[in-house]
């Protein structure tokens, strides 16, 4: 048994077809590049973006079904196979690991992905279960040894919520820029409307209540008396039928577009003339960055945590208050005019390549390792 080369373990709960999904799986295909021995630990690995796994990587499917009954199969993970460190995604899921180790009594380095702004997630949940969230929170992320936030906003949000030392927050941007996000971008045109010359403005999420898509629709209704314009909004989700019947009412059906969940993103994404990000909250919002990385200038609304960080506080793009139909229709409308040029886009989010990122994790986790 080659007892030299480390053993990196990736947790993750694959729940959908989020950001949270498609940054891990670019993790993890950055990391099949190094000298170690890569497990993938899967709860319902039900994802679109679960796909392309390097051969080399051993994926181990758990067979519970939530992060509170995986406990025991986790514990028995670490005592068979004692990898060097473990990363895993999302808040239950991590928690889940800490106890498992504890359990085990092994001494397996354990960091916690955090992605999104935890306070801004939990306003809308029943004050019982935000107090049982945030002590299980503080009972346990005392016991990492890294918590990895995708921006400084999610860190210091972490850190007000957990009490967890601020310095032993670690902010790494997403691997978000790959040569297959560029390769995909290069693919045929997606749709019609990408073959004539009316300006199309794209949003992508899931169609929850996180994206606020009903302001964006409601601004682009406002922006569509002014000039000839078209919306995209790709994703899918529980709200479908809400933007519907909104997108009805404005008497919009022949200007927006919602063509659902796309396994190529970047090849609607490349063609738009503008992107518009209009959440209540985010961690890094991934789909802001690819598109400044596609080089299509982009408007967000100022929430947290992350749009101000990437669009430098307004230098690359406006910021726009939650929620504020009228001004994000006439961002819109002044970015449509006066577009920033591609290479100051993209030199933006120049950092956010999976290849930096990569590096950066396997340093929190203590993996020393040089690429193949």
């Amino acid at each position: 048994m080659d007892t030299l080369t480390p053993r990196l373990a990736v947790f993750i709960s694959l729940s959908g077809a989020g950001g949270v999904e498609r940054m891990v799986m670019n993790l993890v295909r950055e990391f099949s590049r190094y000298p170690i021995k890569l497990d993938l630990l899967t709860l319902k690995a039900k994802s679109e973006h679960f796909v392309d796994i390097p051969s080399s990587v051993r994926i181990i499917p758990l067979k519970s079904k939530s992060s509170v009954t995986c406990i025991p199969e986790l514990k028995n993970y670490l005592l068979e196979n004692q990898p060097n460190a473990m990363l895993v995604a999302k808040d239950r899921a991590g928690r889940a690991a800490l106890k498992a180790r504890k359990l085990a009594g092994t001494d397996t380095r354990i960091a916690i992905r955090l992605g999104t702004n935890l306070s801004s997630a939990l306003t809308k949940r029943s004050a019982l279960n935000r107090w049982f969230r945030l002590r299980g929170i503080q009972k346990t992320y005392p016991l990492a040894d890294a918590i990895i936030a995708v921006s400084i906003g999610v860190g210091h949000d972490t850190q007000k919520l957990s009490h967890y030392p601020l310095e032993k927050i670690k902010v790494i941007r997403n691997p978000v820029i790959t040569d297959r996000m560029k390769q995909q971008a290069e693919e045929p045109v997606p749709h019609a409307w990408f073959n004539d010359d009316t300006p199309i403005v794209m949003g992508a999420g899931r169609l929850t209540d996180q994206k606020d898509f009903q302001t964006l629709i409601s601004a682009f209704g406002k922006l569509s008396d002014q000039q000839p314009v078209r919306l995209i909004i790709l994703g899918e989700g529980k709200e479908r039928p809400e933007l519907e019947a909104q997108i009805e009412d404005l008497k919009l059906q022949d200007k927006v577009l919602l063509p659902g969940f796309q396994s190529n993103l970047y090849a609607w994404l490349a063609r738009a003339d503008l992107f518009v990000l209009s959440s209540r909250w985010e961690g890094s919002p991934n789909v802001l960055t690819e598109a400044l990385a596609l080089g299509i200038p982009s408007v967000a609304t100022r929430c947290p945590s992350g749009p101000d960080e990437i669009l430098q506080d307004g230098k690359i793009g406006p910021l726009v208050e939650i929620g504020d139909a009228e001004g994000l229709a006439e961002a819109m409308q002044e970015t449509l005019r006066s577009p920033i040029e591609k290479p100051l886009l993209q030199a933006a989010v120049a950092e956010y390549t999976a290849t930096v990122s990569a590096q950066h994790y396997l340093k929190a986790l203590n993996i020393d390792a040089s690429p193949d």
